[in-house]
């Protein structure tokens, strides 16, 4: 369900957001509302990326932390930050968000990887998360955040360059660019004058 994004970009952002936990090495929890009824399964996908990781499959709550097997999945991780997303902005993610800030977790929403009806119900309920302390951000920004340092080694530059060529076309354009520009050796009448003006 997304009329709020385009579904192309839809299916990359998702695809995107699931990639996070192995390039990062984040716990990683995933779980289903009535899989064998309206909602269905999560993609094959997902699962394949993390084998050892099992699909709580609730068996009706519409909002996951009402599942007690999700909740001690949560605690379990000893972590008091959590980064989510879900299929519908409005219900699957709100939900969650409302309740895991009220229990007192640091909860940022992927923008990107969730959808509703329309954009007018998209920023109705991105602004009642705002209101109770829930962080909205993109991917870029959350990827970005996590890696931290050029000087990581883990992930090192490679791996990231790498996802960002993979999920975020921006910045994989960029680099292309960039390294195109090096290997070439020339700049354009005015190129120089960027470098020089010290312009960014």
């Amino acid at each position: 369900m997304s009329d709020s994004w385009e579904a192309t970009f839809y299916k990359n952002a998702i695809f995107a957001h699931a990639s996070l936990g192995n390039l990062f090495d984040l716990p990683v929890i995933m779980t289903t509302s009535a899989e064998t009824g309206p909602n269905g399964p999560l993609p094959k996908e997902f699962v394949e990326m993390y084998p050892d990781v099992g699909v709580i499959a609730r068996p009706g709550e519409v909002n996951a932390w009402d599942n007690p097997d999700f909740r001690a999945a949560v605690k379990a991780t000893n972590r008091s930050q959590v980064i989510i997303a879900g299929i519908t902005t409005d219900v699957c993610v709100t939900h969650l968000a409302l309740s895991m800030r009220a229990e007192g977790y640091h909860v940022a929403v992927n923008m990107e990887a969730s959808g509703t009806f329309n954009q007018r119900i998209a920023d109705a309920a991105f602004g009642r998360m705002e209101i109770a302390g829930v962080q909205i951000m993109n991917l870029f920004s959350i990827a970005a955040e996590l890696f931290r340092d050029w000087r990581s080694p883990s992930p090192n530059a490679e791996q990231f360059i790498t996802y960002m060529d993979q999920y975020i076309p921006e910045g994989g354009s960029m680099v292309r660019a960039h390294a195109a520009a090096i290997l070439d050796g020339m700049l354009v009448p005015g190129e120089e004058g960027l470098i020089k003006d010290g312009a960014s």
